[in-house]
């Protein structure tokens, strides 16, 4: 009898241990709530074919008149300016050689998006361009200057006047929210421990970051996964209170589906309703 006890309390120790790693922060769905339901352009309303590019002042514009939230993305360029720009480089996007934190502001404001007239906006352009008219969830990429990244980012954040909430694939930068602005919702991005592979991660951190392990010292109210298959701890995470964000659903990826799975949703290439529930 004594043995099978000891089984049961091994095991009970062990359930409370991962529930204590995996647990979102307190109140997470409460927190997230302006989100519920909202369909939010990924890096603006921009379009397939690059008129109107991705992260770009008109995209951002064309978002918010519609009613749309929008998601987002902010780095430092290389004299510490805050911008809206999604990839570490800049070859994709304006074909340029480099990484955005090599060059400063100037010269980034020198690049064109997409072949366009468009131009790399400072995160305080995009803030003023959408007004307070559309709730933000705003990425902040992991880098050499996190914390760095972090200040500026809450510095202007809280001189905005509208509804927003942060996000990282990094779970140190959502940490750092946690420790330094626990009043702001916090997201944690993610995707399948495959998928990570596939970007060349190693094995462990594949399966700690697609497994949201790292909860344990982020406490996100909201977990942001893609389209990979979500594994138990993720779910488990889901079913102790953690809101969940879809990204990037295509008109090819079922959208009604995806909201029916999840309490928000992050778009592109389509135009959904502004909300679905």
């Amino acid at each position: 009898m004594p043995f099978f006890l000891g089984i049961v309390i091994v095991l009970v120790l062990l359930a409370a241990l991962v529930l204590f790693l995996l647990a979102p922060n307190r109140g997470a769905a409460a927190r997230a709530g302006i989100f519920d339901g909202l369909n939010c352009a990924h890096r603006g309303l921009h379009s397939k074919d690059r008129t109107v590019p991705e992260n770009s002042l008109p995209a951002f514009r064309a978002a918010a008149e519609s009613g749309y939230g929008i998601e987002l993305d902010v780095q430092l360029s290389s004299d510490e300016a805050v911008v809206v720009f999604h990839d570490d480089t800049l070859d994709r996007v304006c074909g340029v050689h480099g990484r955005v934190d090599a060059f400063s502001l100037e010269e980034l404001r020198a690049m064109r998006l997409c072949g366009t007239q468009e131009g790399i906006p400072l995160f305080t352009e995009v803030l003023e361009t959408v007004a307070g008219r559309s709730p933000l969830i705003v990425e902040l990429k992991t880098g050499p200057r996190n914390d760095l990244l972090c200040r500026k980012t809450l510095e202007i954040l809280r001189a905005y006047d509208g509804p927003f909430c942060i996000e990282s694939f990094d779970p140190r930068i959502v940490a750092w929210f946690r420790r330094n602005a626990p009043d702001i919702a916090r997201g944690q991005l993610s995707d399948s421990p495959a998928n990570f592979k596939e970007d060349g991660q190693s094995a462990l951190r594949s399966f700690v970051l697609g497994g949201v392990w790292l909860n344990v010292i982020a406490r996100p109210d909201f977990i942001a996964y893609g389209p990979g298959r979500k594994p138990l701890s993720v779910r488990i995470a889901e079913a102790l209170g953690a809101f969940r964000v879809r990204w990037t659903v295509r008109p090819e990826d079922e959208p009604a589906a995806r909201e029916k799975e999840n309490d928000c949703v992050i778009f592109e290439f389509y135009r959904p309703e502004p909300r679905f529930h």
